[in-house]
């Protein structure tokens, strides 16, 4: 990749990422260098497995929208899989809100529209975010009129396929569905939840779910326990509420699609709050959001995320116990072959202790053979005991005994066609003995 970009500043980090600044030396364009480090054993849980990178760079691929950051080129060395993606400069949405002194709900729904057209144009292709949250809106230029807006971060986005029951427990807890929580299938309705926490908190600066510990707010999420505190509240309209209160809906199929979503009054007509008949009442001024609730809310959720507010790595909850469900299976496996190797094993301890008294009884010859099998057998006994996940060794030992069981066998053959041989040249040699005594 150093060959076609020229490597700049590290623009952020993640868990298995760097995304550097970077300069395309033919054209002298910026653009976001992205290095994704690759799982090198499918074992480890170090990196990013193969097929998650495959998916993200599938989707980035298959995207392209004005509100949606995009792939302009891919490369891959030993260590890392590089995404060369739009240059994102303008920062995130909250930040950049929270600079102001105020914020009216006409320009809040200006940017929340952008964010619902990305979504929008997700949706259509089947795609599902999964990880929409402040900190994946960005601002492409921060220094114009009408910044314009940028979903980011597709490291857990997942096509939905029609049929194909899919669940799974990632994304970050502020922001997740009761679906994600509750480990139950999931689709494009887990979007619009995210979608619903994030305008409660761009209205309010205040987080509907967030609790004291990472428990408690998974706990809040799956009860839907939250409300409209006046105190963050008042200057907020009905409506704005009603678009909250038909998102944050715990049954997915009940909950607002993003179709519907755009097609809300509060969304689709903005300027009617220029005309409601509330303002006959009401200071024109009290239409204003103050945005000193967001500024404290945004500086929380840069100084303190890691307890709380970053959930464990995407997929990895539900492999880990998948990975000990699998290890556990295979310990009770393992117990199974401990239990039969040892009957067969004693089983055969028995069948060499008659042998050993059988080969005494016919051949002292070979008793020291015997005894020598019996120390063998006793000594494996041992070890069994000592070391009993090694059943392979054992195998090995009792193979090792049958052959020389077989070895001694043979031999007890051979020796037995000997004493035959011998007998029958005995008894030749008696009968020679005798014809000459009667001939003479």
């Amino acid at each position: 990749v150093e060959d076609f970009y020229e490597m700049g500043e590290e623009l952020g980090s993640g868990q298995f990422a760097i995304v550097r600044k970077c300069r395309e030396r033919k054209t002298g364009l910026e653009y976001a260098a992205k290095f994704i480090k690759k799982r090198r054993l499918s074992s480890s849980r170090r990196g990013v497995s193969r097929e998650e990178i495959e998916r993200e760079v599938d989707i980035l691929r298959e995207i392209q929208h004005p509100n949606i950051i995009t792939l302009h080129d891919i490369f891959e060395n030993k260590t890392d899989v590089v995404l060369i993606l739009e240059l994102v400069s303008g920062g995130e949405l909250f930040d950049f809100l929270a600079e102001k002194e105020s914020l009216t709900e006409e320009e809040a729904t200006q940017f929340l529209k952008q964010i619902l057209d990305g979504v929008h144009y997700l949706h259509s292709k089947r795609i599902a975010h999964f990880d929409l949250k402040p900190e994946n809106i960005m601002l492409l230029d921060k220094n114009v009129p009408n910044p314009r807006i940028k979903l980011i971060d597709f490291g857990i986005a997942h096509k939905i396929e029609a049929g194909n029951e899919f669940k799974n427990i990632f994304g970050t807890p502020e922001f997740v569905a009761p679906e994600i929580v509750n480990y139950e299938p999931l689709g494009l309705e887990a979007d619009m939840w995210s979608i619903g926490v994030i305008t409660y908190i761009l209205l309010s600066g205040a987080s509907p779910f967030l609790g004291e510990t990472k428990q408690e707010t998974l706990t809040n999420i799956s009860a839907v326990n939250y409300d409209f505190d006046e105190e963050y509240f008042s200057n907020t309209s009905e409506l704005a509420k009603d678009f909250i209160r038909r998102l944050l809906v715990k049954d997915p199929k009940k909950r607002m699609t993003i179709a519907q979503s755009l097609e809300h009054p509060w969304i689709k007509v903005i300027k009617r709050r220029n005309v409601r008949n509330e303002d006959n009442c009401k200071k024109p001024e009290r239409r204003r959001l103050k945005t000193t609730r967001l500024k404290e809310y945004t500086i929380k959720s840069h100084s303190s995320m890691p307890p709380n507010n970053t959930y464990i790595n995407f997929e990895r909850f539900s492999k880990v116990m998948e990975e000990v469900a699998a290890a556990e299976e295979s310990l009770r496996e393992l117990e199974r072959n401990k239990k039969s190797f040892q009957e067969d094993i004693e089983a055969l301890l028995s069948i060499y202790e008659e042998k050993e008294s059988w080969y005494k009884e016919e051949n002292e010859s070979i008793s020291q053979d015997l005894r020598q099998i019996r120390q063998e057998l006793q000594k494996t006994e041992a070890l069994k005991k000592q070391a009993q996940e090694e059943t392979k060794s054992v195998v090995q030992v009792a193979n090792g005994l049958k052959r020389r069981y077989r070895k001694l066998e043979n031999r007890y053959e051979a020796l037995a066609k000997q004493v035959a041989s011998e007998m029958k040249f005995v008894q030749e040699l008696v009968w020679s003995i005798e014809r000459e005594k009667l001939q003479s």
